[in-house]
């Protein structure tokens, strides 16, 4: 069986599985690795163990070593080198009038390359400007245009719940979310409440997603004419996570509020509500067989 072990990158909470070979890595140690992009710098986050082959994708790229003090002293001289190679970035962009904003910058593990990341509305072109940046630092220069979203990965913050973003701190990968998603929440559809730093949907709306989509199928619709130990009555709001109802009964003249178990309130699901319904807004009109 394969000797396999997860590691991650600097910037980024995606997991990565490569070949341990001979090597017993332990969580939190250094070690250099083999990329697409050459060698590169990464902490172990799961130490190495046996897999099943049949658990992984091969070919898997190999651990070439673990980390040494020099590599690790390499890796802290890039890192120190970060902040003035971003000042010096913005000022060439500043300079060439360049509608594009620098975010982040990150040398690479043998020093042989920088990657400047920026977002823009648009195309730009910065051909003048990575020939401004070669003349400065003398190694081969790369302009990675990212989105929003990106930039909010890179940049990290805090969310409107009081922690780290989500795509900073603990999800591998940018979730699918959409406006129904909210809906089926029962949250309120202002975009300043249902939008992260980035400006888009949150990305959290998609963890409970599941649940919700489920307990909407049961619950009544607002609006909904519904059957209750008290009488007929309107519900005004659903509990998803309790499974209750609040219904409006009107009885002797006065307005009632319950709040009721799902399994205390009848009413017709889905096709047959919205006939009841175009049945009362259209009374004339028979009902389709």
């Amino acid at each position: 069986m394969p000797n396999v072990v997860v590691v991650k990158f600097k910037r980024g909470c995606k997991p990565y599985y490569f070949g341990a070979g001979k090597y017993e890595l332990t969580r939190g140690q250094g070690v250099v690795v083999e990329t697409a992009r050459g060698l590169e710098y990464a902490t172990v986050v799961e130490p190495s163990r046996e897999v099943e082959e049949k658990d992984i994708v091969s070919p898997l790229k190999p651990v070439v070593r673990p980390a040494t003090e020099k590599d690790e002293a390499a890796v802290a001289a890039n890192e120190a080198r970060r902040p003035e190679a971003i000042r010096i970035c913005k000022e060439k962009v500043a300079a060439r009038g360049l509608p594009m904003k620098i975010i982040d910058c990150e040398f690479t593990f043998d020093g042989s390359k920088v990657v400047f990341t920026f977002t823009a509305e648009g195309r730009v072109d910065f051909r003048e400007l990575v020939r401004d940046l070669a003349s400065v630092f003398h190694i081969r220069i790369e302009l990675r245009q990212v989105g929003i979203r990106d930039e909010a990965r890179i940049l990290g913050g805090i969310a409107p719940c009081g922690r780290e973003v989500c795509c900073a701190g603990c999800m591998p990968d940018f979730k699918k979310v959409s406006i129904k998603m909210a809906k089926n929440q029962g949250l309120s559809l202002n975009p300043g409440k249902i939008s992260g730093l980035c400006g888009r949907l949150m990305c959290c709306l998609a963890y409970e997603n599941e649940y919700y989509a489920s307990a909407c199928k049961k619950m009544p619709k607002i609006g909904a004419s519904v059957t209750t130990p008290e009488g007929k009555g309107t519900v005004v709001s659903a509990n998803m996570l309790k499974m209750e109802v609040r219904v409006k009964i009107e009885k002797d003249g006065a307005l009632l509020y319950r709040d009721l178990p799902l399994q205390d309130v009848g009413f017709r699901r889905g096709n047959e509500q919205e006939r009841d319904a175009d049945e009362e807004k259209n009374p004339e009109k028979p009902a389709e067989k």
